[in-house]
């Protein structure tokens, strides 16, 4: 390598920001998306051999999806890999990703205003049924957006947020969806009558407010039972009673923000704007911080596709993602190198 690629990948490595990680429908592999537009590929199973080397640890295979900024948010379906960020949503297949013959398979643009470029997308979501497929999109453009993947038509857009949305999630089956944004309020939408059906607002309860780190929500999960709600960013993330719309329990992360958080059998994890993963009990109880190597977090997932290689990763703002076997400690890291 010459000195001045050499020099390139070093400040790839060093300024590199992981946003979003999925798991292969197989369980065998980890797609990455980070800020310079790139997916990366790992092979778990690899990475989890007695005799994985440092290698074994890189990606397999990478490639560059968009030229002009990042990729926030990564969905997956049994046959495609749809990433969205600062350009079109475009989709490919896992089976060509994995065989490193990437093409994409479709493409879906936010509808232009005017003169002006399209808006980033900072998440999306897929909800599938025996009639139909849709995909939600929160954008820089204060709407959610959503097309049927069927055909490739755009449906509709929810407007109601001031600003812009950070995080989307599915509700009741995916019948409706919450949307939580900049504005600091989390949308409980009716897909029925494309309108807003609740508002929540954390800034504005005495449990929960945060006015010195502000009032924008990120961190947004739902139970599996729609039971309870998750809500944090500026203000302490906190579970929400989904039906009577009250804050139940409190987790304190003082001085910071918690930008991811899932239910996982009778705990929750979280992370955010430190280089910890927390677990807590349900009510509150912070049980561990277990030490990362992102300085800021925004993703952690679970491999629920595959029992061999059920891990856990971690991923945000450096070039390592995190894999905890057992998810009470880092077992390793996967290095996102340059794309060659």
């Amino acid at each position: 390598m010459h000195l001045k690629e050499s020099r390139q990948a070093c400040l790839y490595m060093l300024h590199n920001v992981v946003y979003d990680t999925k798991f292969s429908p197989c369980g065998k592999y980890l797609a990455a998306a980070n800020k310079f537009g790139d997916i990366a590929l790992f092979s778990l199973t690899a990475a989890l051999s007695p005799d994985a080397s440092d290698e074994s640890k890189c990606p397999i295979f990478s490639f560059h999806v968009y030229d002009h900024g990042g990729i926030y948010s990564l969905c997956s379906t049994d046959i495609f890999l749809i990433c969205a960020g600062e350009g079109d949503i475009q989709a490919y297949k896992w089976s060509d990703i994995i065989a490193k013959n990437p093409k994409v398979a479709w493409s879906l643009s936010i509808p232009k205003k005017g003169v002006f470029s399209h808006a980033e997308i900072n998440s999306c979501i897929i909800h599938q049924d025996s009639s139909s497929m849709v995909l939600y999109a929160g954008a820089g453009d204060h709407l959610v957006h959503s097309w049927d993947i069927e055909n490739g038509s755009y449906l509709n857009s929810f407007s109601g947020h001031t600003d812009y949305i950070h995080s989307i999630v599915t509700k009741d089956d995916g019948k409706n969806f919450i949307s939580a944004s900049e504005d600091g309020t989390a949308v409980i939408w009716d897909v029925r009558l494309k309108e807003a059906a609740q508002v929540v607002k954390p800034f504005e309860n005495e449990k929960c407010a945060r006015p010195h780190i502000g009032k924008w929500l990120k961190c947004l999960t739902v139970d599996e039972d729609n039971y309870w709600l998750l809500l944090g960013g500026g203000p302490t993330l906190a579970t929400w009673h989904l039906k009577t719309l009250t804050p139940t329990a409190t987790y304190e992360t003082p001085g910071v923000a918690q930008h991811v958080a899932l239910f996982h059998e009778d705990k929750i994890l979280s992370a955010g704007s430190s280089n910890h993963l927390n677990h807590w009990s349900i009510a509150g109880e912070h049980k561990m911080a277990v030490p990362v190597n992102p300085s800021s977090i925004f993703s952690i997932d679970i491999n629920h596709n595959s029992k061999s290689n059920k891990v856990l990763t971690v991923a945000g703002s450096s070039d390592k993602i995190d894999v905890c076997s057992n998810f009470g400690y880092t077992a390793f890291s996967l290095t996102f190198v340059p794309p060659l």
